[in-house]
């Protein structure tokens, strides 16, 4: 397949990353069970009458992907491609409690209506007036992989120039009441925790939106190459995982600059990346979690931060786990997976 370029990058997240300065200003979070992204003024951006119809997760997007489609000077892209865990699972929660407190009975549909996983990419596409090709994947953990695949897919196969891809999840109460009860996430007892040497269960749970524009061309915003994108359900161990994928791309592990881990806190699953971290001794190794949380498409964090890097050739202190400091930034490999399934490798390489 042919290069394809990541042309533009915008995040809400955790940190203040639609800050221009953010990069200097990274904070890690590590003593609070939950992680709250740092909101824009929306209404900057959508009229008041439509915010208050929007969940979290559509606001959060709609923003995101309007800073990455002008940073990228393109009004209509040629596909709108958008990955999500558990979509807009505020409005799933309000149906369903209306569901239960009117007895099943005069029900408002619009709570419904708004609670399927592909209300974002449709809202965002109904903002832009785009009729192009609409697609959501929902594949917990690699759902933002899945969809860069199919952007970088389609710009291969000639169908598309300019790819709009994101990635957002949202928080909930309910769901996070469930997810402290089966032990998802950490125990207050456990806090602070300390993400690469964890003994205990869980992790602390975030929320965000990522968005990227994909390109055939290079541009003068262009951050990264996109090279390659592997995706497994289920591993015994992830050594042979990532061998046999840097192979598959004609590279040695010393040919990788920077390899970004998914370090979570939880003691379980962490041992995949700890295992993993063995195979690139002359490599950056980096973790990026205690600044975003873990959820389902932290993958989007991570894939923003490691454009960033390219871009600056510059790696921030408070992601380093080794010592090692490279003059040159060529390639960087991401590695995540949410409780031990799901495993993506991403490749990405200098513009």
């Amino acid at each position: 397949m042919s290069t394809v370029y990541i042309n533009s990058v915008a995040c809400i997240s955790a940190q203040d990353t639609l800050n221009e300065n953010f990069f200097e200003n990274l904070q890690p979070q590590n003593s609070s069970q939950v992680l709250k992204v740092i909101e824009p003024n929306y209404k900057e951006f959508i009229p008041p009458a439509m915010i208050r119809r929007m969940s979290k997760t559509v606001k959060m997007s709609s923003v995101a992907s309007n800073y990455a489609l002008k940073e990228a000077g393109i009004e209509n892209p040629d596909a709108i491609i958008v990955g999500t865990g558990i979509g807009c699972s505020q409005d799933s929660e309000k149906f369903l409690k209306n569901v239960i407190e009117n007895n099943e009975e005069f029900l408002t549909p619009t709570f419904f209506i708004q609670s399927t996983h592909n209300t974002v990419s449709g809202q965002i596409a109904l903002g832009l007036q785009c009729h192009a090709y609409n697609f959501t994947y929902v594949n917990t953990s690699s759902s933002l992989e899945f969809s860069l695949l199919d952007a970088k897919l389609q710009i291969n196969d000639g169908e598309a120039k300019n790819v709009l891809v994101g990635s957002t999840d949202e928080q909930t109460d309910r769901t996070m009441e469930l997810y402290k009860l089966n032990n998802t996430i950490k125990k207050e007892e456990n806090l602070p925790v300390d993400y690469l040497n964890s003994t205990t269960e869980g992790v602390i749970w975030g929320e965000g939106s990522s968005f990227f524009v994909l390109g055939k061309e290079k541009t003068e915003t262009s951050y990264a190459q996109l090279k390659d994108i592997q995706i497994i359900n289920k591993l015994e161990e992830a050594q042979q995982f990532i061998e046999d994928f840097l192979a598959k791309n004609n590279l040695k592990n010393e040919d990788i600059d920077a390899v970004i881990l998914g370090f979570s806190g939880d003691s379980e699953s962490d041992v995949y990346y700890k295992n993993s971290s063995e195979i690139f001794p002359n490599s950056a190794l980096l973790y990026y979690k205690h600044l975003s949380g873990e959820f389902n498409t932290a993958s989007g964090f991570s894939t923003f931060m490691a454009c960033h890097i390219l871009k600056k050739q510059e790696i921030p202190e408070v992601m380093m786990i080794n010592s090692v400091k490279k003059t040159e930034i060529k390639n960087i490999l991401l590695y995540n997976h949410l409780g031990g399934k799901d495993h993506s490798l991403v490749l990405l390489g200098k513009a």
